[in-house]
């Protein structure tokens, strides 16, 4: 992610002041009149500063820019221009013409001030500090000097918001990566339009940066400068604070919920101030006033939206920012990587890679790390790059940037780390393919874990300290155990010094601490795990209070029980009274209890049964031996019933076991008894009404003591559980963390997979569009082209391969020695053998069997990576080129036999004067040898005698025009072979009217007198 700058300072000022803030908040006034209004009562020396720049053809422009500006403006203005550094520059006298404002030549330590022009002088590289110019003597090559984007970056850090840049006429790149910088400390910046400039290059360069306010014509620049400099500030009566306060806030919130809808992105966490000043910038370039009416504008452009968007995504980046930073990180790498088994992967993240100059740098400081390491353990690099800016992951994968890297990268890492492409750099293949970019939301996408290296500079100071709570410990969960974690200058690990251990405080270079868990102190963590309550199974043989009554195992083996030993009804039950099943009508013993609904026998059991049903269960559950009762009484609807009550412990089957039968059987009952109550109490003795109440008193004694007891013992086992559970408790949370962890990292490994899928889609097809590249250019060649591997089998063929051996798509994969073809040529098979082994091309003219003529040439097929695989035969037709030669000798002969046969003496000329043929009456006459003749040129025979410059003149003519001729031209000379003779020379041109197809027929009447 990189929602804004990457190397802003931390302590930026804030958009408004008091007083003026009040009239922001209630929309009195807007940031652009309030930061005017501030520089009226700013001192003398906070004037706007502008520089221009430019190189080819900028003087024009600079004439056009003086000519239009007042000499009152009060502001500064530097020129900075490419000048031969060994000359005097004629710059200050040219521009003094155009302009009122008194021009001075840049001197060391001069003070700035308004209504002045100051112009760089040659051979000099300018800053400027707290208003006072500096000169310095280039340290770079002629040719890789940079003074525009040099003076743009110390005047965008010296000047901040009081910053103005303008880009003119101009080759090459220069100003663009110091634009970036004055953008990202709120200046502004200005582009003469590129139609409108003699040289293009450096305003469509500036422009390609997206980071451009104005682009018009040099002679409309002032005007556009002097409105925004003297934006007036509007009267408005100021309000309650307490009724405004919240109508800035609201109108940033509509506006983050419209970048959040349309983007996806949300950047309510970020740092007001400097957002405010975003949007600040966008408002003045639009002249709007009040935030109120940027919401609705916004809402009625939603291209507006994506150009703030973008405006709050400047990524001002560039290769080895800050070389002593890297250098200190190689040296704390070194350790790391000589540590790491071999073969293995050194996994690096970069979020907020922007255009990937980071990126790029920390590969190239790897690969110069790993030549430090024993050659014999290979590891892997593998970089993550990461950004919210699609467009911006897009350049960074295409790896090109201007010739203005110079400025930043050593001439060894050029030669090294890149290619030179049509005046652009390109990063090398090698180095591509270990950094893997992708879109990725630092904020709430899953982060890349298991790092070696994580790499967040100057990020960080833009987000919130509530978001930075959340993001550091994310960095310390990502990175290995022993990782380090490099900062920006301007940021900290404030709270968080338990999680990493400083190695470099002053380019904060960080290692990962051991012993801490940073789960529980990441508070938004954009990832939740899943928590399921499982409900753990019962165990085998097991019995609850909702196991099933009626049917099932368990009843059937009741069943089985009661109809070997009892028939009365019984119920069965646990030691602690609840009833498990019910056999035969107990209604008479047992009935429900009042309130919520329960099946515990004791609660259940009737008034007279509660005494002696606990006392017999409670006997038989601790003796574990059955218990019978009798003449137990019981109150019936017919009177008193006696009753035999019998506890039966169960001991089999296994499932069984543990559980208690409670029986209840009638027995005979006198009448006497079974007649009312009163009755009953009459015929007791009163010692046994002593004995039974002992007896009762006894047994509550001992229940109560038992319970004491029971409730002693539970005290304990709860106390014991309660640890349990406690230890259980820290054990899920622990498994909880695991499984958390786990989900992180497959949820991480997920987003890994997913960006390497996109790189693969995305080299997919690019090697999509290159293959149908390379069809269209083979079929547009129309050659035909096979393509073997090393054991001569066939990879691939274009159609017009069909005319000479007979091929069918289905033939790919098949060995070319299967096939037989119409060329009149049996080693076909051997020269391609000879080719592999010995890695030269052979040539040859092959004719088919249809008369048609082929140029065969076989070469090595040779990989990007300089490997052999394979060979390629390429048949070019030469049938009409063979066609024409032959056409050609055969009129060659036919001029021959016709100069040979003619009693004139003559000779035949091809296009570069050679002789092609000698009549006999002309070897007769001056005694030259025919053949010795033929093939020589006209200049050379007879001793040079015919190297005469009119007649070559002549001749020449002729092939020029074809109509030419020459007749009676008079030639007089001394000849070897015949003496001084007078001749009268004529010529014409014979064949086609192609000049390389001519020839010439010189002949000649000899008037020599007698």
């Amino acid at each position: 992610m990189n929602p804004l700058p990457h190397d802003s300072p931390v302590d930026e000022p804030a958009i408004v002041v008091v007083p003026l803030e009040d009239q922001v908040h209630n929309g009195a006034a807007s940031p652009a009149q309030v930061r005017m209004a501030q520089r009226q009562d700013e001192p003398e020396d906070k004037f706007p500063l502008v520089a221009l720049g430019g190189s080819a053809g900028s003087l024009k422009a600079f004439e056009q820019f003086f000519q239009n500006m007042r000499p009152d403006s009060g502001m500064a203005f530097v020129v900075i221009t490419h000048l031969a550094p060994d000359h005097n520059s004629e710059l200050v006298p040219i521009l003094q013409k155009f302009t009122a404002m008194t021009v001075h030549e840049a001197a060391d330590g001069l003070k700035v001030r308004p209504n002045n022009v100051y112009v760089i002088p040659p051979n000099r590289d300018m800053s400027i500090l707290h208003g006072t110019l500096l000169l310095f003597t280039p340290t770079q090559p002629a040719a890789r000097r940079l003074p525009i984007d040099f003076f743009f970056q110390s005047m965008a850090k010296d000047a901040r918001e009081r910053a103005v840049c303008i880009i003119c006429s101009g080759m090459g790149s220069d100003g663009t990566i110091g634009l970036k910088m004055v953008m990202e400390n709120f200046g502004m910046v200005m582009v003469q339009a590129p139609e409108t400039a003699e040289y293009d290059s450096m305003p469509r360069s500036a422009l390609a940066t997206e980071f451009v306010d104005y682009v018009l014509p040099a002679e409309q620049l002032p005007a556009k400068l002097l409105e925004y400099v003297n934006k007036p500030l509007l009267a408005r009566p100021r309000r309650e604070v307490a009724e405004s306060a919240s109508k800035p806030a609201h109108a940033l919130q509509k506006i983050f919920i419209l970048i959040r809808a349309q983007t996806g992105h949300d950047f309510s966490f970020y740092k007001r101030n400097t957002v405010f000043r975003r949007i600040e910038r966008r408002m003045n370039s639009h002249q709007i006033r009040e935030f109120t009416h940027y919401v609705r504008f916004l809402q009625e452009n939603p291209a507006e939206v994506d150009a703030l968007f973008k405006e709050l995504l400047i990524g001002v980046t560039k290769f080895f920012r800050d070389h002593d930073a890297f250098d200190h990180l190689k040296m704390r790498m070194l350790p790391l990587l000589r540590q790491k088994p071999a073969d293995s992967v050194v996994r690096v993240w970069a979020p907020g890679c922007s255009t990937g100059e980071e990126a790029y740098t920390l590969a190239m400081c790897l690969f110069e790390c790993l030549d430090s390491v024993d050659r014999n353990r290979y590891l892997k690099i593998q970089i993550f790059a990461t950004d919210i800016n699609a467009d911006g992951i897009d350049q960074a994968r295409a790896g090109m940037y201007p010739e203005s890297i110079e400025a930043d990268v050593s001439p060894e890492r050029l030669a090294r780390f890149f290619n030179k492409v049509d005046g652009f750099y390109q990063i090398k293949k090698e180095v591509r393919d270990v950094v893997i970019f992708a879109v990725h939301n630092l904020t709430k996408d899953a982060p890349f874990t298991k790092l070696d290296l994580l790499v967040c500079r100057n990020l960080l100071i833009y987000l919130s300290a509530e978001l930075q709570k959340n993001i550091l410990p994310i960095f310390h969960y990502a990175l290995n155990p022993g990782g380090i974690l490099f900062l920006g200058p301007s940021e900290n690990l404030t709270g968080f010094q338990d999680l990493f251990t400083p190695l470099d405080v002053k380019w904060k270079i960080s290692r990962r601490a051991e012993g801490t868990s940073t789960l529980n102190r990441i508070v938004s963590f954009p990832f939740s795990l899943a928590r399921q309550q499982a409900n753990p199974a019962p165990a085998a043989g097991t019995m609850h209070l909702n196991s099933p009554r009626k049917d099932g195992p368990f009843a059937t083996l009741v069943q089985r029980v009661l109809l070997r030993q009892y028939t009365p009804p019984a119920v069965v039950i646990n030691t602690k009274g609840e009833i498990l099943y019910v056999n035969g009508r107990t209604g008479r013993y047992l009935e429900p209890a009042p309130g919520l609904g329960g099946m515990n026998v004791f609660e259940m059991a009737r008034e007279e049964l509660n005494y002696e049903l606990s006392a017999a269960v409670h006997k038989a559950a601790s003796t574990q031996q059955d218990v019978v009762t009798e003449n137990v009484k019981v109150n019936t609807e017919l009177g008193v019933q006696l009753l035999r009550v019998t506890v039966k412990c169960l001991e089999e089957p296994e499932q069984l076991a543990g559980l208690l039968l409670l029986v209840f059987e009638d027995q005979p009952t006198p009448r006497k008894v079974r007649l009312g109550k009163a009755g009953i109490g009459s015929e007791l003795s009163r010692d046994a009404v002593v004995v039974a109440l002992e007896k009762e008193l006894q047994y509550t004694k001992h229940r109560l003591q038992t319970t004491i007891e029971e409730m002693e013992s539970s005290v304990e086992e709860l106390k014991s559980t309660n640890e349990e559970l406690q230890s259980a408790n820290e054990e899920l949370q622990s498994t909880n963390e695991e499984a958390m962890t786990n989900k992180e990292e497959m949820q991480s490994l997920n987003e890994e997979l997913m960006t390497l899928n996109m790189q693969y889609l995305s080299k997919t097809e690019e090697l999509s569009l290159a293959a149908n590249d390379m069809k269209n250019l083979l079929d547009a060649t129309e050659i035909a082209t096979i393509f073997l591997d090393n054991d001569m089998v066939i990879k691939r063929f274009t159609p017009p391969v069909h005319r000479i051996i007979s091929l069918l798509p289905g033939d790919v994969g098949r060995p070319i020695t299967h096939f037989a073809s119409t060329l009149r040529h049996e080693n076909l098979a051997k020269d391609v053998q000879q080719v592999l082994d010995r890695l030269i091309s052979v040539e040859a003219n092959i004719q088919t069997t249809t008369g048609e003529w082929y140029a065969m040439r076989i070469l090595p097929y040779r990989t990007l990576d300089n490997y052999i695989s394979g060979a390629v035969i390429t048949f070019t037709d030469i049938t009409d080129l063979k066609t024409l030669e032959a056409k050609l000798q055969e009129s060659s002969r036919l001029a021959e036999t016709v100069a040979e046969s003619v009693r004139e003496p003559l000779l035949v000329l091809d296009y570069q004067l050679r002789v092609l043929a000698v009549s006999h009456s002309f070897s007769e006459l001056f005694g030259i040898d025919v053949s010795q003749a033929k093939g020589r040129p006209l200049n050379e025979l007879d001793g040079g005698i015919w190297r005469q410059p009119e007649l070559r003149r002549h001749l020449e003519s002729i092939l020029k025009e074809p109509s030419t001729t020459f007749d009676d031209l008079e030639f007089d000379a001394e000849f070897p072979g015949a003496g001084r003779r007078k001749l009268l020379l004529y010529g014409r041109r014979i064949g086609s009217e192609q000049i390389t197809e001519s020839k010439l027929l010189l002949g000649l009447q000899d008037v020599t007198p007698a």
